[in-house]
This record gives C-alpha cells, structure tokens and sequence, in this order.
C-alpha cells in the first residue's frame, strides 16, 4: 500500500504544471548589496523592446540613488559594452524618496528596488547576449562603490513569461507616470521668482508627499512645504541656487516629479533635455581678466607681502645687520646702501622675467620656485649661504672694484657689493613662497606676452624692494636704532649661524634628489670652502685656499649634474594618499570630500602650514577623517609633468596650493597660500 501510495505521487510530480522557467544570472554581493540581472521571458521572442531588471536588494541603513541624486550621490552607471545583438538599452527609475540627515537631502532608493531595463535589439530574429557592467554608489555610514559585471542570453524563439517577470511589472508600476492617473492627477502648477508651486488631488489623501525638481543648470530646491486646504494638496519648493545671468525661473526647463506615497507623476515645464551632471562650483566659474594696472598693483603688494614671509626669515639677519651698521651715519651713505640692496632685488626680479620668457618660448613648464627642483641651483644657493655665512664671521670681506667706489664716493667706501648681493639673496630664498596677491600676477603673467611678465615682474621686485627704497628716502629712519659698537660683532656671529643652518636645510631638501651619500661629498665640499676661508683669514696655508675652493665647488656642481633626480613620491605617512588625479572623481563618486595638498621639500610656507594649520585638532580632526575625507598629498619637490598639469589646470604655477573637492564643490575650492583654520573648515563645510 506504501508503494502504490509513493507510486501515485511520483506521478502527480511527473504531470504536474511546470512553473516558468527563470532567467537571471546569480546573484552578486559586496558590501551592503546584493544584485543580479533578470528578464520578463525566457526567450527574445518577437517583441520589442525586451523587458529585463536590474535587481539591487539593499541591507539595512543602506541606499543607493535616482537619476538626480540630490545634494550628494551618483546615479547607477550601465554599460553594455561587447553586447550581442543590443543596440541600446534604457534605465528605468521607479519612484524614489527623500533622505534627510544633517541638513543634507539625497534622492533614492533603500530596501529592495528593481530597475526596469528596456533592451532594444538589432535583429529581432538571432540570439541577445547582454554584457552588463554596473556601479552602484551604496551608501550608509560610509559610502561605497560598488561594481559588478553579467552576462545573460535570451535565445531567439518564442517567448514564454519567466519567475521574475512579476518583479518586473511590479517595478514597471512603480514608474512616475507622464499624465495624471486616479490616483494622483496634477491640477495646477505655478513657477513665481525664486519657487515651484504644484497643486495636486490624491485619491487616498497626503502619504509623505514630496517634489523633486530637475533642470539642466542642475538647480537646487528645498524641501518642499506642503499645506491642505480642502481635498487638494499644495506643494512649494523654493530655489535654493542663483539663476544664470539674464534667464528667469519661468522661462527655465525644468523637470518637476511629484510623488505621494508609491504613486508618482512627471510633467515637464518649457521642455528642453535634462542634463543631471553637476555644475561647477560658483568659486570655479570663468571670471573676465582682470586689466593690467590692477594686476600690477597685485604684483606689487604680493612682492611687499614677500618680506614677512617665512621663506625670507633666513635673510633676516642681513636686514637687521644692513639697518643697524648704518644707525648715525652719513645720510648719503644709508642711501646708497639701501638703493644697492633694492637694486639686487628688482635686478634679480628681471632675472627672473627673462627666464621665464626663455622657458615659455621653448615650451618648457614653468612655475614660481621651481629653480629649487634642480639640484645644480641647490647645489649654487648652499655655497652662496656658505659664503655669506663665512663674511658674517669675518672670514673675509666683499667689495666693489676700488676703482667704481671710488666714482661713487672718493671720502666713503660703502660695501656696497655685500648690499646688492643681499637683495639678490633675499629674491633668491623668496621664490620657494607664494604670498598672496602672487599667485594671482604669477598666473596672468605666465599667460600673457614677454611685454606683460616684464612688467609683472618688475612690480614684483619694486614691491618687495619697498622697505629698502623707505630707507633710501628717509634715512634719519636707520639713525633711531642704537649705535654700532661691539656688540654688533657678536651679533654678526651669530647671525651667520643662521645663515649656516639656512645652508643645512637645503642640504637636506637636496638629499631628497641626489641621495643621503652624495649629499653628504656635498655638505664636506661645503666644510673644506669654511676652513679654507678661515685659514685665509688666519693668513695660514693661503696658496691652498682658492683651489680648495674652486675644486669644492666644481665637485659640488658635478655631482648634483651627474645624479639622477628620483620620481616625486609621497612623503609614508598615516594620513596621507599618493596623489592621483584619478582618485577625484573615483571618491566623489562615494560621496566623499578630497583635499589636495600639493607641496614640496623646499617650500617653507607648506611646512608653514602643516605645522601651525592643518596640525589644529579641530581641523585635523575634519581633514583626516577617512570615512568622509580623502587626503592626496602631491610632491613637487622634484619635477612632476602630472602636478605642474595638475596646478596649471587650476591657473596656479606655484605651491603651497590646497583645493578641496566634494559632492557640491566637484570642480574644487582653490585656498589661500597662507591657510587659516576658518578657510579649511569652511571650505570642507561648503563641499559636503
């Protein structure tokens, strides 16, 4: 009885209805979702378009976004790239919700959602081989890109329904209708200076009503307010953003989706294509050239701004040193002095022009410092300080030919070679800085004409030479100080240790190009010239002193020629990413902020600023949060064509430069050269 009993069910099993055969691929998981692809039918049959989903179950706290995400986000991306018989597909978006938190709203989906895929074939009678490539910005905590790849065939033949198609009718329902249905019909819609206003009926009364507004200059909205007088519902939203110049709200296309519940319903006002790719940030937008007085009146603060700069507090020694010689002296001879310290400086600062017209005609990159890239110009500026270093010690005196001081003045015999070499010096040491007002000349100049960078340059040195040039004009200034005596002899001394450790820091930028082992030959090349200047000095040995000098140097010169300048790379540490430009968009995408520090050995603003800015607990604290920041870190202490690419495409030549990238800043907010805690935060703030 037991065995006719199974007999009979085996039976029933074997005649039974089949049900539909699915066609899906598996399913795909990464962190936070769950997807795979799915179709209506089991075959491509004769029907088009093909009816496929894409079905995306999401984890709890999880969302993923609509075609307009809102204030962050990015939609899903597909491709059907290496498709068989596809030629084209379109993505559908059912009906999506609001997600609020902390003042920022995004548009999308959570839970389970499936998107419609409308497939449109080549040829209606062979096999459909869809490859799909899909990213998917999933976000909670933290936001997440995720990617995944399918392939599914729909044989050609009859159709027959497959297990998945009630998904896919359900999702098909689920889609804004374009005219008014039952359930929610638009009654009136009123487009005022600065808000949307929509009046709709429901059937079932308010259920989290909401209005979702679109337009191609990619316009912000508010939440809207929603009041209900009678059995109709009216919605507000008002414009959040700034109209383009000339082009008022009525006039603008816009996509207005309302939604009640899962009910939904689109209208288009003044139709024109949606274009949902962000805007530039207002910060980033084409700004007219500025005319040439007010960029040379730039140029000319920039260059006074110089002198307080910390790049130029290694010469602060001989500022001090050339005003306090000279307190109750002869008025003529203060004049001179200051007029030849100037003269270094606005001679250097034509220098300077000239190579940068030599450099810009032959197509070579060129930016504000980077002479400090090149070990052969370290190499020259550690045996200059060496030198100044040993005149402060009184190895030995500089002067001009005593033929030209004593045209000048046949009484006084002012050193007067020293003073212009000061204000070379000082040039020479300013140019790893960029002050503020300079990057805005540096830039104008480099993109204008030779005529333009002359005189951009020249009102740079003017400008940094004009505390020389306030002397020069009132003398009786340098009488206030206290007279010279021998204090001043130990002072000297002790200033030229300053200069000595100016010396062994670009020592040490250099070691970052040459290696620690040829930096050392160097740093001893450097200790043979002080000794063979002392024994001068000490009338000891004198016939060795100028070969040892000339060999320390031609050494010198030939080791930082003869050495191989490594690849710039990021500095190990905790906090920071090897910069890629890539790495931009690639965070954006996951709804993060990215903050570049493009930077160099050699630029003592950088240091300037890391040790007394962004070491701030409180701005450390937002700039190096991973899960909502990404720090890059750019080297510029050797030359790097992919960041002098990289600052030029932001109109900046020079470093520190620091810009802060986010979901509502993806073009960038450029920050001062000189940070400050409140600009960092608030450019943070701004590019959430």
């Amino acid at each position: 009885m037991n065995h006719l009993i199974s007999f009979f069910i085996l039976l029933l099993a074997l005649f039974a209805p089949l049900p539909a055969q699915a066609l899906a691929t598996d399913w795909q998981s990464a962190e936070g979702v769950t997807v795979r692809l799915i179709t209506a039918h089991d075959k491509a049959g004769a029907k088009e378009p093909l009816l496929m989903g894409l079905d995306v179950q999401l984890q709890n706290d999880w969302h993923t976004y609509w075609r307009s995400p809102g204030d962050a986000g990015t939609p899903p991306i597909l491709k059907i790239d290496g498709s068989t018989n596809i030629q084209k597909i379109d993505l559908l978006y059912p009906t999506p919700r609001r997600y609020s938190l902390m003042g920022i709203d995004t548009i999308g989906y959570s839970g389970n959602v499936v998107f419609p895929l409308r497939v449109t074939r080549q040829d209606a009678d062979e096999d459909a081989t869809l490859k799909a490539s899909v990213d998917l910005l999933i976000c909670g905590t933290l936001c997440v890109p995720q990617h995944f790849d399918f392939t599914l065939t729909l044989p050609a033949g009859r159709a027959k329904d497959s297990a998945e198609k009630p998904l896919i009718d359900a999702a098909l329902a689920k889609l804004p209708a374009n005219k008014n249905t039952p359930h929610l019909s638009l009654l009136d819609t009123q487009i005022g200076i600065d808000t949307v206003t929509v009046k709709i009926k429901t059937e079932n009364g308010a259920t989290d009503p909401d209005l979702f507004i679109e337009s191609k200059d990619n316009l912000a909205f508010s939440k809207p307010e929603v009041s209900a007088p009678s059995d109709t519902l009216t919605l507000t939203a008002k414009l959040l953003s700034t109209l383009p110049e000339g082009k008022p709200l009525a006039a603008t296309p816009l996509t207005i989706t309302i939604v009640n519940g899962d009910t939904a319903l689109e209208n288009t006002k003044n139709p024109e294509p949606v274009i949902s790719a962000p805007a530039p940030h207002p910060s980033t937008k084409a700004t007219p050239p500025l005319p040439l007085w007010i960029i040379l009146l730039l140029a000319l603060l920039g260059g006074f701004i110089l002198n307080l700069m910390p790049c130029v507090l290694p010469v602060l020694s001989l500022k001090i040193l050339s005003v306090m010689k000279h307190a109750g002296g002869e008025k003529r001879a203060i004049r001179h002095s200051f007029l030849s310290s100037a003269g270094g400086i606005v001679f250097s600062f034509l220098l300077l022009a000239l190579a940068t017209i030599g450099l810009k005609l032959s197509g070579q990159a060129f930016g504000w410092g980077v002479q400090f890239q090149q070990p052969v110009f370290l190499v020259f500026m550690i045996a200059l300080l060496t030198f100044f270093a040993a005149n402060l010690w009184d190895f030995f005196d500089v002067g001009l030919p005593r033929f030209l001081m004593n045209s000048l003045d046949a009484s006084h015999h002012p050193k007067l070679a020293g003073d212009f070499a000061t204000g070379m010096l000082a040039t020479l040491l300013a140019t790893p800085c960029s002050a503020p007002f300079l990057g805005t000349a540096i830039g104008f100049a480099l993109a204008a004409g030779a005529f333009e960078i002359i005189l951009v340059f020249l009102a740079l040195g003017i400008g940094m030479a004009l505390p020389y040039l306030s002397i020069a004009q009132w003398p009786h200034l340098a009488n206030k100080l206290p007279k010279a005596g021998s204090w001043m002899m130990i002072l000297k001394h002790i200033l030229g240790y300053g200069m000595g450790g100016t010396a062994v820091w670009l020592l040490l930028v250099i070691s970052a190009q040459v290696g620690r082992q040829l930096t050392m030959v160097i740093a001893a090349a450097m200790i043979a010239i002080l000794i063979a200047l002392y024994l001068r000095h000490k009338r000891v040995l004198r016939w060795l002193v100028i070969p040892t000098i000339l060999a320390a140097l031609a050494g010198s010169f030939f080791i930082a020629l003869a050495a191989s300048v490594p690849e710039s790379l990021a500095k190990e540490s905790g906090v920071w990413e090897r910069f890629e430009e890539r790495k931009i968009p690639a965070a954006l995408a996951q709804g993060k902020i990215v903050f570049v520090d493009v930077t160099a050995d050699w630029c003592i603003t950088c240091k300037f600023n890391k040790r007394f800015i962004l070491s701030q607990d409180d701005v450390s604290a937002h700039l190096f949060d991973k899960n909502k920041v990404v720090a890059l870190q750019a080297d510029w202490t050797n030359p790097d064509p992919a960041i002098t690419a990289f600052l030029q495409k932001y109109g900046n030549y020079g470093v520190p430069f620091n810009i802060v990238f986010g979901p509502q800043a993806p073009q960038g907010i450029p920050l001062p050269e000189l940070l400050t805690s409140s600009a960092v935060l608030d450019a943070l703030e701004k590019a959430k």
